[in-house]
Parts: structure tokens; C-alpha cells; sequence
């Protein structure tokens, strides 16, 4: 999902999403979105979990924050999309994403980069067609009836059986 450049983390986020559903030919038109390395921000924590005598000391918590708001490299028609899909996930326009199963910060970051860009993906895409409503067989609804009158027989059979 995410571009690994020349410049690594540092550089621009390259977003790979379907542009259309696939259709029943399977062919899927793809698009890409890359946002600029300026509007990625990054900040550092110390993370909890494995470390050892490290886990204290280095900051190798990854966040990662894309202002979805104040972006320019998203036309307004994406935005909105993405802003419908991801509303519980923003604060004030900013989509924000963490990282901290490795012990090494270099690592968090990159899988701080690929989360991001896979919930962008998902945001940028359309969504599904459109179920088609399909009517029920009369065969289908017919044997299901008769199996209910054949359930219920057995079950009237069970009952008291009075002699006279």
C-alpha cells in the first residue's frame, strides 16, 4: 500500500485504492492519491510492551497524523467520501494511526505508514454496487411449505392418544 521512496518514511505517501468495483468481468480500475511528506505529521513516544532495559528509555512509539481537513492532495470529492467513512475515526479533520509492536522505531514508522495508507484505501474506495433484489423460486417457497406441514403432522402425531 505505501510507497517506499528514496526517502523512506520521510518521504511522500503514494495511496493505491480501487477507483470503480470490480465488476463481474473481474477487471478492478486502479487509482493512487500521493500526499506530500508536509502534511504527514510524526510524533514519538515511549512505547509499553517488550524492550528490556530499552523499553524505558527510547522513543520508538510511532504516531502518525494526516490533517484530512486542510489536505490539498485530495480533490474535494474524495474528501467528502472519506470524510463520510472515516467520522468516528477523526478528531477535528485529523486522522491519526500508531504503531508500537516493534521494539525499533524505524520498523513502527513503516508499519505506521502502511496502516495509514490501508485505511486511506479503504476510505478512498467506492462503495459496492448495488444489491439486486431477486425473487424467490416458487419451488423453493413450495417445498418449504410442505416441509412445515410434514414437521407439524409429526409433531400432532406425538400427542395423547385417547382410547375410548
Amino acid at each position: 500500500m505505501a510507497d517506499e521512496t528514496a526517502n523512506g518514511v520521510n518521504g511522500p505517501l503514494t495511496v493505491r485504492y480501487n477507483a470503480m468495483p470490480g465488476s463481474s468481468h473481474g477487471g478492478r480500475h486502479r487509482a493512487e492519491a500521493v500526499i506530500p511528506a508536509a502534511e504527514l505529521t510524526w510524533r514519538f513516544s515511549r512505547s509499553a510492551g517488550p524492550g528490556g532495559q530499552g523499553v524505558n528509555t527510547t522513543d520508538s512509539r510511532a504516531e502518525l497524523s494526516f490533517d484530512l481537513a486542510a489536505t490539498t492532495a485530495l480533490p474535494q470529492w474524495l474528501k467528502s467520501r472519506a470524510f463520510e467513512r472515516l467520522a468516528g475515526r477523526l478528531v477535528n479533520g485529523v486522522l491519526t494511526v500508531t504503531s508500537s509492536e516493534q521494539r525499533s522505531q524505524l520498523q513502527n514508522r513503516e508499519a505506521a505508514r502502511e496502516r495509514l495508507a490501508r485505511v486511506l484505501a479503504e476510505a478512498l474506495a467506492p462503495p459496492p454496487p448495488p444489491r439486486r433484489e431477486k425473487k424467490v423460486p416458487a419451488g423453493v417457497t413450495r417445498r418449504r411449505l410442505d416441509n412445515k406441514t410434514r414437521r407439524g403432522q409429526t409433531k400432532r402425531l406425538r400427542g395423547r392418544v385417547d382410547d375410548f
